[in-house]
């Protein structure tokens, strides 16, 4: 990558070729896994989301399986774009908050639907747009791009945070 590319930080290596794609597999599995294991551990999800006391702006339930679909893939693309173009402490701060936003991620979906805990989702959820924030601070500091990728997934958990919220209160 040049400096002139979207995104480089001056001074930035990039990874190249097999390596990269290689790589780029990894983050895809990594974070798809994510998304399969939240799907074994909710099943049930419809059945659980149909039997909510929901506000009425809250989305149908069909609605969750493409936005998430989308969001997971931005969310490994972003982070394969940080370790393709950083290195050293940049590269290793940025993605093991991406890991921890990860795990936050993970352990949402078995706590929502799983086992009910709508108050625990909630500080779940929380520390995710937390972790998330933090890590697009870092992922901004070593590709600017990574970091504007993640945004759609700030924004979508943001509102599942309000909504979580809402549904904690009218179902606790």
């Amino acid at each position: 990558m040049s400096e002139t590319e979207p995104g480089a930080v001056p001074g930035s290596t990039p990874e190249h070729g097999a390596r990269a794609l290689a790589a780029l597999a990894g983050f895809l599995v990594l974070t798809y896994a994510v998304a399969a294991v939240g799907a074994l551990a909710s099943s049930n999800a419809a059945e659980v989301y149909a039997e909510l006391d929901r506000p009425v702006w809250a989305p149908p339930a069909w609605l969750f399986g493409p936005v998430w679909t989308v969001l997971y893939g931005t969310v490994a693309v972003a982070g394969w774009l940080v370790w393709r173009h950083t290195a050293g402490r940049t590269r290793r701060r940025a993605l093991t908050w991406w890991g921890i936003q990860l795990a936050l991620n993970l352990a949402w979906t078995p706590l929502f639907f799983g086992a009910r805990q709508y108050g625990f989702a909630l500080l779940d959820i929380v520390l995710l747009v937390a972790a998330l924030l933090v890590t697009i601070r870092l992922f901004h500091a070593g590709h600017r791009v990574a970091a504007y990728l993640l945004l759609p997934y700030l924004a979508w958990v943001c509102f599942a945070t309000v909504l979580n919220a809402a549904i904690w209160r009218s179902n606790a």
